[in-house]
C-alpha cells in the first residue's frame, strides 16, 4: 500500500496506537519492533480491542484485510507523519537542548493553550519514534504544534527536522550531556546546531537567548526572535519570582535555571499574542510533575525537592547551586549515577563530589557504580537496595533534601521510604 492510501486510512480517525494496553477505538495500531518485544504478534489483539487497522512488517501475520503489510513499520510510521505534516495547515514550534527541554516545552504549551488549540510532545516522547507520534497526534483543528527533540548521537536532530519540518526553533542550552554519543562539549554543540541548520536552509526562525553567546554566535545568520529582555529575575527562594510588564510573578517552579525556560515561553507567548493575563495566569499557575523538581512535603516537617528524571554533569551542577542557596540549616543531597558520559564518566562524578565539597554540602550520599568509583568524605553507597535500608535507619525530620539522579536510577523510589 503506497502512502497515500494508508494516508487516507489514517486520517478517518488521526488517531495511531503502538501499544495494545492502551489501544483506542478506531485507531491505527502500527506494530514496532524492540529487543525484547514483536508488535507484529498482537496486529489481531490491536483489531479486537478496537483498531481499525494494524501494520506489520511480517507477512505471516497479515491475517486479514485490516491487517496491513510493508516493508518496515517504523520507517513507515516515520514516512506517514511526515506526509501528514505536509498536509497540515499548522505552525510547529520545534526545541531541544541539553537541559530544561521538557519544562520548557510543557511551559510554552500552557502559556499558548491560553487562546490556542495546540498539540504538544507528551511527556518526553522526543525521539525517532516519538516525534512521528506527536506530529500524527496533530489533527486539521491543531492550531499550534509544539515538538520536542532529544538525541544522543549526531545527525539525529537533523533527521528529526527533516519529520517536522519546524517554521520555528529554540534550542535551551548546551551542556554536558550523551557525552557518549557526542564525545564532548564541542561535539554537543554541533549536534543541537543541526535544528539551527535545518532552520536557515528552510529559511524558517529561531527564538534566542541573547545571554548565551554560543546562541547568539550559532544564529547570527538566521531570522532571529530574542527572548524578551525586560523579565526580570526577582529570586528563587525556593521558588522563581520573576517581574513582567510591571508585576510580579511567582512561579511553582524552583531553581533559578527555570528563569531562562520562563522566558522562552513568555516571548513565544508574546510572539504569537498571549494577553498579558494570560501569561501570568498559565506561568503562575504551572505546576512541575514526573520527578522534575517536584516539591514534597513529608509528615516529619521534612522537604524534598524531587528532580530524579535526568541528570548530567550541568543539570546537576545548577540544581546544586539552587540547592545551596535555600536558607537551611539541616541538608541533605542523595545524588545518583550519570549516566552516558562516556570516557569522562568517572572524572565528571568526582566533578560533582569536589563541587559538594565546595559548596560545603556536607551531608551528601553518592549513589550507583560510578560515584562508588570515586574519592569523598561524604558516603557512598553502591546499590539502591543499600540506599533504602540506611535512609530506612534514619531518623529524618525538618530537613531538606535533594534527590538527583539519571532516569536509570530510579531515586524517586526513596521518597516512599522519607515519606
Amino acid at each position: 500500500m503506497n502512502i497515500t492510501a494508508l494516508y487516507n486510512l489514517y486520517s478517518e480517525s488521526f488517531l495511531v496506537d503502538t501499544d495494545t494496553r492502551k489501544i483506542r477505538k478506531n485507531t491505527m495500531y502500527f506494530a514496532l519492533k524492540g529487543e525484547n518485544f514483536n508488535g507484529n504478534t498482537f496486529a489481531l489483539e490491536a483489531l479486537k480491542k478496537g483498531a481499525s487497522y494494524s501494520i506489520v512488517d511480517e507477512k505471516e501475520y497479515a491475517t486479514t484485510t485490516k491487517i496491513i503489510l510493508v516493508e518496515d513499520v517504523l520507517a513507515t510510521l516515520q514516512e506517514l507523519a511526515k506526509y501528514h505534516r505536509k498536509k497540515l495547515n499548522t505552525p510547529i514550534i520545534s526545541l531541544t537542548g541539553s537541559n530544561g527541554k521538557t519544562t520548557t516545552k510543557e511551559l510554552i504549551n500552557a502559556v499558548l493553550s491560553t487562546q490556542y488549540n495546540t498539540t504538544a510532545t507528551v511527556g518526553n516522547l522526543n525521539n525517532h519514534i516519538g516525534v512521528p507520534l506527536t506530529l500524527l497526534s496533530m489533527t486539521p483543528s491543531t492550531e499550534i504544534g509544539i515538538v520536542e527533540m532529544g538525541a544522543n548521537h549526531h545527525k539525529e536532530i537533523e533527521f528529526l527536522c527533516s519529520i517536522t519540518n519546524p517554521d520555528y526553533g529554540y534550542i535551551t542550552n548546551f551542556g554536558k550531556a550523551h557525552l557518549e554519543g557526542f564525545g564532548s562539549l564541542e561535539g554537543v554543540i554541533e549536534a543541537k546546531s543541526e535544528m539551527y541548520e535545518y532552520l536557515h536552509k528552510t529559511n524558517k526562525s529561531v527564538f534566542v537567548n541573547t545571554s548565551d553567546k554560543i546562541q547568539v554566535e550559532k544564529t547570527k545568520n538566521i531570522n532571529s526572535i530574542n527572548l524578551n529582555q525586560t523579565i526580570k529575575h526577582i529570586g528563587s527562594n525556593p521558588f522563581v519570582s520573576i517581574e513582567f510588564n510591571g508585576e510580579t510573578l511567582q512561579t511553582n517552579l524552583m531553581g533559578g535555571y527555570n528563569f531562562d525556560n520562563l522566558s522562552a515561553a513568555i516571548t513565544i507567548g508574546e510572539y504569537f499574542n498571549i494577553s498579558s493575563d494570560n501569561i501570568k495566569k498559565a506561568t503562575e499557575t504551572y505546576t512541575p510533575t514526573n520527578n522534575r523538581s517536584q516539591l514534597i512535603k513529608t509528615k516529619n516537617n521534612t522537604t524534598i525537592i524531587l528532580d530524579a528524571y535526568n541528570a548530567n554533569p550541568s543539570s546537576m551542577k545548577a540544581a546544586l547551586d539552587n540547592f545551596s542557596l535555600i536558607n537551611s540549616k539541616d541538608k541533605m543531597v542523595i545524588l545518583g549515577d550519570m549516566f552516558e558520559l562516556g570516557s569522562n564518566s568517572l572524572q565528571e562524578h568526582q566533578n560533582i563530589i569536589d563541587y559538594c565539597s565546595e559548596l560545603r554540602l556536607i551531608d551528601s550520599i553518592f549513589v550507583g557504580g560510578l560515584f562508588y568509583q570515586a574519592t569523598t568524605n561524604g558516603l557512598k553507597i553502591k546499590t539502591f537496595e543499600e540506599l533504602k535500608e540506611h535512609i530506612a535507619a534514619l531518623n529524618l525530620k525538618n530537613k531538606h533534601i535533594l534527590i538527583k539522579g539519571s532516569r536509570g536510577m530510579a531515586l524517586e523510589r526513596i521518597v516512599a521510604i522519607i515519606h
